[in-house]
């Protein structure tokens, strides 16, 4: 029996927080990179001026290459679910622009000398088998001795230029859709807190946007993004900013998971998403309570998309109305 099969290592335990939440705040980052002008051409469709989730560059025969990276501490205890998770979180940028991922890097930071090198090859599996099913090819990357267990992709994929799903391009008069349902952040904060497992959002976190994205294509949808760190109000904010639009949320329309709302009355709230909830609030204008507000800035892994438009299958969360006092406004 292997030493990896006879202790139970909580991986959570090695990570001073999870997933998404990890984040360095959004209002940091940004202050961060206003001070950076990078080299820029017209071939560069997508880049630093909208915080969109991936860069997009026109290339030869009326394409675009479309290019992420993301990577994160484990958001979960068990190591092949935290790389499912991890995996379909960085393909998730890819489809959140209307794009098919084409071939992915891993990204790994390991303590050697703390944790087995077999758990690591349980997440590296389960990226691996994240890959298989989204039929992108998984090549090698890169690996670091590191005192936190982290792990994700860069991942490289095509799209048409002309059919792009943007964070900039939301127009007054179109209903809002969120593809999966709010609440893995506090049941996240809570497994890693207790131990307790939580089956629904490990499924809906491993659970592939690729669906989602085409569905949005075929519909003619043209703005979009996924909700990750920042949560549904960061996002939203985000999007609203780029646009020049003001996003209403209908918060009794937005789905939940299960246990979702007991983790936030028993206090299972991370700091990155008090901090989402600080970084949005001089913008919004809010008709619901805290509490609700906290759910509402829920920092996200692997979070859905978040569709300006109609989606089959997905609620629709609010309206895009033309430019009022505030980008956001939760009802």
């Amino acid at each position: 029996m292997s030493s990896a099969t006879q202790q139970t290592y909580r991986l959570t335990q090695y990570a001073h927080g999870g997933g998404c939440a990890c984040k360095i705040p959004p209002g940091e980052l940004e202050e961060t990179l206003a001070g950076l002008t990078p080299w820029t051409s017209p071939d560069l469709v997508v880049g630093l001026e909208t915080g969109d989730d991936a860069a997009v560059v026109r290339i030869e025969g009326g394409r675009a290459v479309v290019s992420t990276t993301d990577f994160f501490t484990a958001v979960v205890d068990d190591a092949y679910d935290f790389g499912r998770i991890a995996a379909a979180n960085a393909l998730s940028d890819i489809y959140a622009m209307g794009a098919t991922p084409l071939v992915a890097l891993n990204l790994v930071g390991w303590p050697r000398d703390v944790l087995p090198m077999e758990l690591l090859g349980e997440v590296l599996r389960g990226g691996m088998d994240v890959c298989r099913e989204a039929q992108v090819h998984l090549a090698g990357g890169q690996s670091i001795d590191d005192p936190e267990p982290k792990y994700g992709m860069a991942v490289t994929g095509l799209a048409d230029p002309d059919r792009l799903l943007r964070n900039d391009a939301a127009v007054a008069g179109l209903p809002v859709s969120l593809t999966k349902p709010l609440g893995i952040g506090v049941l996240n904060n809570r497994h890693k807190a207790t131990g307790e497992v939580f089956p629904e959002a490990v499924a809906t976190m491993t659970r592939l946007n690729r669906a989602a994205s085409e569905a949005a294509l075929a519909a003619g949808v043209r703005a979009a993004t996924d909700v990750t760190g920042f949560g549904l109000l960061g996002h939203a904010y985000k999007m609203a900013r780029a646009s020049g639009v003001t996003i209403r949320l209908d918060a009794a329309a937005v789905p939940y998971l299960d246990g979702a709302r007991q983790a936030l009355a028993d206090g299972f709230v991370s700091g990155g998403t008090r901090r989402n909830l600080d970084w949005v609030r001089p913008f919004l204008d809010a008709g619901v309570d805290e509490d609700e507000l906290l759910l509402l800035a829920d920092a996200q892994t692997s979070g859905g998309l978040l569709v300006v438009g109609e989606v089959p299958g997905a609620p629709v969360v609010g309206e895009v109305l033309a430019a009022g006092p505030h980008p956001l406004v939760v009802r």
